[in-house]
């Protein structure tokens, strides 16, 4: 007999466990970088989706699409300010970003998952009253902070084995349209959801202690001395402060993983050793 198939049959089994695990649970995944930058690692993605949800998950995407915003910014000559490192979203540049992101890069993920046979449809925070935000800092303009996330859109597509795929716009107070970080998107909404995980998919293996080695395990205390010993320091600061605000809301627990490993999400849900930095409360 094929050791191959013998193998799939093994791993099948003893994923059995986390499967029966995971029934009915809510993940939310937040997918950007590597994982959205090629065809292939696309449709893996997609594929791992579809898994997810024939085993019982609920699985959430938000997606970000940082480097396609910044291409087509530079195709309609469109030009950007920055105020300490962060784009300032004026009108104009908002108007690009709802398009690349509600447009370009939302249908792109929700083919890929129907074509591996899932049912996914695309929408953005403005939708059913999905994010109200306020603003991020009055410096950086129609740059938003989850205020209010209503979840029953999503609820009502869950009860219909629909994948919500989410572009990370909101409304403001006044109506207009708000740019939000991925990050901080998917932590609210899994907040709201009170999701079982909160998967956010980067270009590194996870947190990392000062030999470069990958910490599989931290609680919130251990993040706050790892910032404060400069441990966890540029980019994995605001994303670790995202992890630390989705526990607080509500979520079981989230997960800072590789999205260019092959079937990461997998990986972390299904098997024993999991993938990337697991944090929890305590």
């Amino acid at each position: 007999m094929n050791q191959d198939w013998i193998a799939t049959a093994r791993t099948l089994s003893q994923a059995l466990p986390y499967m029966q695990r995971y029934e009915g649970a809510i993940v939310v995944i937040k997918l950007g970088g590597h994982a959205m930058g090629s065809a292939e690692a696309m449709e893996s993605f997609a594929r791992d989706v579809v898994l997810m949800q024939q085993v019982g998950v609920n699985p959430v995407i938000v997606h970000g699409g940082g480097p396609m915003i910044n291409e087509m910014l530079g195709k309609l000559g469109v030009k950007s300010e920055f105020v300490n490192g962060k784009r300032v979203t004026d009108e104009a540049t908002v108007d690009v970003v709802e398009m690349v992101l509600s447009g370009t890069v939302n249908k792109r993920i929700v083919q890929a998952i129907n074509a591996q046979g899932g049912r996914a449809v695309g929408i953005s925070g403005k939708d059913a009253g999905l994010i109200t935000c306020d603003a991020a800092a009055p410096e950086l303009g129609l740059v938003g902070e989850p205020a209010e996330v209503d979840p029953r859109l999503l609820t009502t597509l869950f009860a219909d084995d629909i994948v919500p795929v989410i572009a990370p716009l909101g409304v403001g107070r006044d109506g207009e349209t708000m740019n939000i970080n991925g990050d901080t998107a998917a932590g609210a909404i899994a907040a709201a959801l009170q999701a079982d995980r909160l998967l956010l998919l980067t270009d590194v293996d996870g947190v990392q202690n000062k030999d470069k080695e990958v910490i599989t395990d931290l609680t919130v205390a251990d993040i706050h001395n790892l910032i404060a010993d400069g441990t966890i320091a540029g980019g994995m600061i605001p994303k670790t402060e995202t992890c630390i605000a989705a526990l607080e809301g509500g979520v079981r627990a989230v997960v800072i993983l590789d999205g260019r490993a092959p079937q990461a999400c997998l990986l972390e849900l299904f098997t024993e050793h999991g993938a990337g930095t697991l944090i929890r409360s305590k």
